[in-house]
């Protein structure tokens, strides 16, 4: 009898971590029409939308360090995006996995080039994906000298989707470049933070007072220290909510 106790709280062990695995923090916010908008923290820069009974997932991705996500456990993507070919951004499986009859996949040249398929965008173009939902392109690059290797300038692509209105600049793989100060009326901003391969926690600082969205989200932050960020940027009048994109 003890050992079929045992073995009953392991299982309610068990189903209690898995069911704990798929609840991620999430923020929602509503459109001009006074639609939802629900983000879902993934990982690190695996972002999920939902929007209008739509699933749009950003860079997903399945495992990354001790953190793995069972991407079957969800719907399929509607649109997925796909910023770039770094593994912790482009990974075949999470889009085998999200990919349904009817999923658009938006990514760069190189990616396309990796799958044999999808629809290709460049920095600058602009596309209507829907009556309510269009997604632009933009440059996402280093400017350090001895990190150009890792993102060359036109390479790879940031985005704005405009869902209704609600303007959401995810920024991908970048440093606080100078066409950022371009990009304007952004409601929700995703930031990169981490050395080498994005931006300072300085360089964070002056993106956002760049771009100036409402609420701001750290991500790809790593090991990198963000937990300052609200108080830096308070005056400027920026929400900045930190959560699980480490």
């Amino acid at each position: 009898m003890k050992k079929i106790i045992i073995s009953l709280l392991a299982l309610l062990g068990l189903a209690s971590c898995s069911q704990q695995s798929y609840e991620y923090e999430t923020d929602s916010f509503t459109t001009k029409s006074g639609k939802t908008v629900k983000f879902y923290a993934l990982t690190h820069a695996s972002i999920r939308i939902e929007y209008d009974g739509k699933e749009i997932v950003i860079d997903p991705v399945t495992k990354l360090g001790d953190k793995a996500i069972d991407y079957t456990a969800m719907p399929k993507a509607d649109y997925l995006f796909i910023t770039h070919e770094h593994f912790d951004h482009f990974d075949t499986l999470a889009i085998k996995q999200l990919t349904g009859d009817n999923t658009q996949l938006i990514t760069n040249q190189r990616c396309a080039d990796m799958l044999g398929y999808g629809k290709v965008m460049a920095n600058g173009d602009t596309l209507q994906l829907a009556e309510d939902f269009t997604v632009e392109a933009v440059p996402a690059y280093n400017t350090t000298q001895e990190h150009l290797q890792f993102h060359p300038k036109g390479r790879d692509n940031g985005f704005i989707l405009t869902l209704d209105g609600l303007r959401i600049y995810i920024a991908a793989d970048t440093e606080d470049i100078p066409e950022m100060a371009d990009i304007h009326d952004i409601d929700i901003a995703f930031l990169p933070c981490n050395q080498p391969y994005t931006m300072t926690v300085e360089q964070l600082l002056n993106a956002a007072r760049m771009v100036k969205p409402k609420v701001l989200f750290p991500y790809h932050y790593g090991q990198t220290d963000v937990s300052g960020i609200p108080t830096q940027l308070e005056a400027e009048g920026i929400d900045v909510r930190i959560r699980h994109y480490e």
